[in-house]
């Protein structure tokens, strides 16, 4: 009871915050003919280390409107589908380090996942823009999963997309890897759903190799439910932190009780973090782990709380079309 009263509470104290936005949802409510995929641009040798350094953390806040809060979705109902990780061989294990519950500290117990992971840089409206990302298992070899507003907002496809794995501050050790095309969700694309918050990328292979072939790629979990341990991942780049290092937060996750279908989290990452992958199934040990969400929004009136898309038929329709592309 106490829980439904604090919600209620929170609903009048907010409705001036969200109204914007739920004006808007209903306002865009019919069908985009937008297409959910775009063939990228590019500007060779665009981003320098200073570039990189310098791109602007991209996150998702109700009071800026990025992303529409609408009335939550229906139910997610699918058949659960389990995609595993593949790894070049030769790749080193980590350490496990009991890395459960954390609300938010670097990664140091090394694995796949720091390469899998990484930063994404891209131009949006005239200005550099950063999120996170990772490389999962795909028939092309070249898939990223990130944010839906990590590759198209406010009406506008992201340029200059480049995928940067094991960023270390301006540096790429496993190159810069650009996108031939994007993808999101036709939820997204239409109306910026954030139930939707669903995005991918299908980057060119690099020195004639593919990602996966390069850095290895994570598994994923389509209609794995709710209510799961969950190991969030990313390079929050706005304060406290800087975009240096890869940061993870862990614990068991539980479904959003306000606005959203979404899965919630403990974590208190920040802007640039989005995009960033969530693991079920996560062995610290391997670094491995089976993608189920990605960093997608935080609510201003619950810090240190992230929320990630649920990762349902949709998802997986953006996933089946990356990965063939």
């Amino acid at each position: 009871m106490r829980r439904h009263r604090t919600a209620a509470g929170i609903l009048l104290a907010v409705g001036t915050l969200l109204a914007g936005a739920l004006s808007a949802a209903t306002a865009h409510a019919a069908p985009s003919p937008t297409p959910t995929a775009f063939t990228q641009q590019h500007t060779k040798g665009f981003w320098t280390a200073e570039r990189m350094r310098g791109a602007t953390p991209l996150d998702l806040l109700p009071r800026e409107r990025r992303g529409t809060l609408t009335a939550p979705a229906p139910a997610p109902a699918g058949t659960p589908t389990v995609i595993p990780p593949t790894l070049p061989s030769g790749t080193a294990s980590g350490t496990s380090v009991l890395s459960f519950p954390q609300p938010g500290g670097p990664w140091t117990s090394g694995g796949a996942v720091v390469k899998t992971s990484g930063r994404v840089f891209f131009t949006l409206q005239g200005r550099t823009a950063s999120c996170s990302g990772n490389s999962v298992t795909s028939q092309n070899g070249g898939t990223v999963i990130t944010a839906g507003h990590c590759v198209k907002y406010q009406g506008t496809w992201h340029t200059n997309w480049v995928f940067v794995p094991g960023y270390d501050n301006g540096q790429a050790p496993y190159g810069q890897w650009s996108a031939t095309q994007t993808f999101s969700t036709p939820q997204w694309v239409a109306r910026e759903d954030i139930n939707y918050d669903v995005g991918a990328a299908v980057v060119a292979p690099l020195n004639g190799k593919t990602l996966a072939a390069t850095v290895g790629a994570q598994g994923l979990n389509f209609n794995g439910g709710y209510n799961k341990a969950m190991y969030a991942f990313g390079f929050p780049a706005a304060a406290p932190y800087d975009g240096s290092k890869l940061i993870h937060c862990s614990g068991n996750s539980s479904r959003d009780f306000l606005f959203s279908q979404d899965h919630s989290l403990g974590c208190n990452m920040t802007g640039g973090s989005s995009g960033g992958p969530w693991f079920t199934s996560f062995d610290e040990a391997t670094g491995t782990g089976l993608q189920a969400s990605v960093n997608s929004f935080g609510y201003v009136f619950l810090p240190n709380r992230m929320f990630g898309p649920y990762f349902g038929n949709d998802a997986k329709a953006v996933y089946d079309k990356a990965q063939v592309a």
